[in-house]
């Protein structure tokens, strides 16, 4: 079995963000892979802790991905301040095509089109994947999972970060469809009684309150914060208040987009335009909605920039939705040139922790390994971009760890799901229940 198709027998997909099939971009050819290592959602430590304590994977993942692309050289982006993670992969670097390049400590610096630019100078084009400028770039934790998939093994577990509220934040690898109710009892339970979970990270992921939803392939950790956090606030917010709200307070001064990421790397984004569509509903907002189009929805302009709290992010998700629907296409201009101020207008980290109001809770989480498994697990059969797997188990069926239990449909892009504990299978529906004989 060559490697792209042990790639996608073991079910492998990007680790640190949608769940792309890492099979498809396997069996493309490029000049360069980029192992993405840079980790920028503040309080999330997984993908530092994998470096650390599991660099010569990381090495043969990227070399794998390498050979099966065909490429010249492999670079794996690590943050400067990540010292031990960088000790670490250096002595596992055996090969003169692989080097470090090393990131400042500025969000979103783990972002697709500003790693590709850091790391070799190319600007993405558009709308584009870096495919386009000769790139591949996936996760570390893909490159990891495989190293994993050319022995065999397929992706049940994932590395997530546990931490903020909690009595003891931790990294641990997590069986998939582990509940967020048992990973947060890992990290030794909650430090208050009423919390809200941040999933995958404050900045681009998700506000969770139900506790028995399963950690995925594509899960970056847990963020436990009091109810009654400035951050859990503002994201109960249903959508429609925060677009009346900017349409109301919103007074152009732009902010948000000199500090977009995306426009001073050159990509013709800029929020304070599409607010200006909340307004012109009727006169102009597919106009406005336009700039919306090259947004990498890295919430830097809602909980950063804006000095009055209003939400341009979640504008430029409203105006991204209502131009596909209208099947409007982007139509800006192609020429990327960084702005003058580019590496002046980067937001430090530590700056942008302080005023989430997290500083608090940024502190280590060490890998730990876990104690014991959960008693059952919830495999969802779509954990990734492409079509839902489709169940090869039935109610009853037993199964051991690894065991395939979902298939990709004949002839469709997606991912396999194999079981991530012993036990008995028991409901097949849109996801995999298994529970153990105890």
């Amino acid at each position: 079995m060559n490697i792209v198709e042990a790639i996608r027998s073991a079910g492998v997909v990007g680790a640190g963000g949608a769940g792309f099939p890492a099979h498809v971009k396997a069996a493309s050819k490029v000049e360069y892979v980029i192992a993405n290592g840079a980790e920028c959602e503040p309080l999330l430590h997984k993908d530092y802790e994998l470096m650390v304590h599991f660099p010569a994977q990381v090495i043969r993942g990227l070399k794998l991905l390498m050979q099966s692309t065909g490429a010249e050289r492999g670079i794996i982006g690590i943050k400067e301040k990540n010292s031990s993670a960088i000790e670490a992969i250096e002595s596992a670097i055996d090969d003169p095509r692989i080097r470090l390049h090393l990131l400042g400590d500025f969000y979103p610096s783990g972002d697709e089109y500003v790693l590709v630019y850091e790391a070799t100078g190319r600007l993405i084009p558009p709308q584009g994947i870096p495919l386009d400028v000769d790139i591949v770039v996936n996760n570390v934790e893909t490159m990891y999972n495989i190293a994993r998939a050319a022995q065999g093994l397929p992706v049940v577990e994932k590395f997530i970060t546990v931490t903020g509220a909690v009595s003891r934040p931790i990294t641990f690898i997590a069986p998939v469809g582990m509940s967020y109710r048992d990973a947060i009892a890992a990290a030794g339970g909650a430090t208050v009684s009423d919390f809200a979970v941040f999933v995958s990270g404050i900045m681009m992921g998700k506000l969770e309150f139900n506790l028995d939803l399963p950690i995925t392939k594509t899960c970056a950790g847990l963020i436990v914060l009091p109810r009654n956090h400035y951050l859990v606030s503002r994201y109960e917010q249903p959508t429609t208040a925060m677009h009346r709200i900017g349409k109301s307070a919103c007074d152009q001064c732009s902010y948000c987009t000199e500090l977009c990421p995306r426009y001073i790397l050159g990509y013709d984004v800029q929020p304070h335009k599409v607010m200006r569509s909340l307004s012109f509903t009727a006169t102009g907002d597919d106009i406005w909605n336009q700039y919306a189009q090259l947004c990498c929805a890295c919430g830097l302009c809602t909980l950063y920039a804006c000095p009055e709290s209003l939400y341009p992010k979640e504008a430029c998700d409203k105006g991204k939705h209502d131009l596909r629907l209208k099947g409007i296409k982007w139509s800006g201009k192609r020429e990327v040139t960084p702005h003058p101020m580019y590496e002046y207008r980067r937001t430090p980290l530590k700056m942008l922790v302080n005023k989430l109001g997290i500083a608090d809770y940024e502190r280590p989480t060490p890998f730990t390994v876990l104690e014991q498994l959960p008693r059952r697990v919830e495999i969802p059969l779509q954990q990734h971009i492409g079509a839902v797997a489709e169940p090869v188990v039935r109610v009853g069926d037993v199964v051991k760890s690894g065991d395939l239990i979902g298939e990709i449909p004949s002839g469709k892009l997606g991912a396999r799901v194999h079981a991530s504990i012993d036990g008995v299978v028991r409901e097949v529906s849109d996801k995999i229940v298994i529970e153990r004989n105890v």
